[in-house]
């Protein structure tokens, strides 16, 4: 056989050995195996078969990561930056005169595009450089490449799908989480709506769970306590602490502790919970039916707005301390008092409703709240009002926080 009818043999055998070679990786990458043993069949195929002897794998993912190394040493590999010395290349390069004395041990540079974006960079370099004959690194760079593109961008695949699935196990934790949330805000069912008072609520965290809450507590048979309150930040973090919170405030407020020392209380097992990371603001009353005394503590919180529908006047409840968790002792604490002989509504809420802010800039602000307020409808309707305005259960995109309201109404 002439050499002309050899060259032809070999070419179709090295075809042949091609298509087999990316028909069994496909076949392997369908059988779902794992990033390791596709990178060790693809090391396998480029040291053994193509004898390929140096081989370097950086691939990104939140960082340029080394994937895979061959027969290249830790000295070559610590020299190596990607970002300094690798993202320029936008194309295969022969970097054997390259200017890096590091690059100049490897031969190719095999830059692995996505979407226009580097996502890996395939380094490689020949067994024996001084044997005669045309280098595997050139003979068969077009096959490399196909090759990297392909076991790359499978690996690729694998990440998107372990975060998918990472992503669609921690959306049903947040979905119990927030059942579980829920559980601990009182049902409107449950809230007082008597000859006496009517107490007409509203809950929307942010995310799926959030860090607002109130509560409305029967102390006994004459008096209630109510609070509404706010954990700093958001997210789960927020909501942990805030149902600690839940359970110490249900433990500690009761009708013989007086207000001052169940806030000093609660004050030193926020400080214990959140170890100073996070504090809460908050609200905390105590109603008489007999009396009609409405005692409380503002502990750093938007101050809720009282407005007497007889008189037609108007007062915000200010006094208290500073919030739970932002000191071991509270320097100064005022309790604050007010009897309730008039036809009056109370609006307690948390700062995500005055923190709204529209396409111009605007905030909501207290002043709206204080025009929908001012009004003999009753407080339902008037928390109605408020809701549908900042359309809040329509996905307004001014909304950046939890959003909780605690409205009462108190009877003549």
């Amino acid at each position: 056989m002439d050499l002309a009818g050899k060259a032809s043999i070999n070419r179709l055998k090295l075809s042949t050995f091609k298509l087999n070679t990316l028909l069994t990786i496909t076949k392997a990458i369908n059988a779902n195996l794992s990033t390791k043993e596709l990178l060790k069949r693809y090391e396998e195929i480029l040291r053994e078969d193509l004898n390929i002897g140096k081989l370097l794998i950086f691939k990104y993912d939140k960082k340029w990561t080394l994937i895979l190394s061959s027969g290249c040493s830790k000295e070559i590999i610590k020299r190596i930056d990607v970002e300094k010395d690798l993202l320029e290349h936008k194309e295969i390069s022969f970097i054997t005169a390259s200017p890096n004395p590091t690059l100049r041990v490897f031969d190719n540079i095999i830059p692995v595009i996505n979407n226009n974006i580097p996502i890996a960079f395939v380094l490689i370099g020949d067994i024996d450089e001084e044997k005669e004959g045309v280098s595997p690194t050139i003979k068969h760079l077009h096959f490399i490449q196909t090759l990297s593109n392909i076991i790359v961008v499978a690996i690729e695949n694998i990440r998107l799908y372990k975060d998918s699935l990472e992503q669609e196990a921690l959306k049903k934790e947040l979905e119990m989480a927030s059942k579980m949330q829920s559980m601990l805000i009182p049902d409107r069912s449950t809230l007082p709506n008597n000859d006496k008072i009517l107490v007409s609520t509203f809950y929307h965290p942010h995310f799926e769970v959030g860090g607002d809450y109130y509560d409305f507590i029967r102390l006994n048979e004459h008096e209630v306590g109510f609070c509404i309150a706010d954990v700093s930040g958001k997210g789960i973090s927020a909501a942990l602490l805030m149902s600690n919170f839940q359970a110490n405030l249900r433990a500690l407020l009761t009708t013989d502790i007086p207000l001052p020392e169940f806030v000093k209380k609660i004050n030193e097992r926020v400080m214990a919970s959140a170890k100073g990371e996070k504090f809460i603001t908050l609200f905390i009353a105590k109603y008489s039916y007999k009396t009609r005394i409405l005692e409380y503590i503002n502990a750093g919180h938007n101050p809720p707005i009282f407005y007497n529908m007889e008189k037609k006047e108007m007062l915000f409840l200010r006094d208290g301390c500073v919030g739970m968790g932002m000191l071991d002792d509270i320097p100064t604490l005022k309790s604050g008092t007010l009897k309730i002989v008039e036809k009056s509504k109370l609006f307690c809420y948390t700062d995500g409703l005055v923190e709204l802010v529209d396409e111009d800039g605007v905030s909501f602000g207290t002043e709206q709240l204080e025009k929908n307020l001012a009004n003999n409808k009753d407080i339902d309707d008037n928390i109605n009002t408020i809701i549908k305005q900042q359309k809040i259960l329509e996905g307004s995109t001014a909304i950046f926080d939890d959003i909780s309201i605690l409205g009462i109404e108190f009877y003549s």
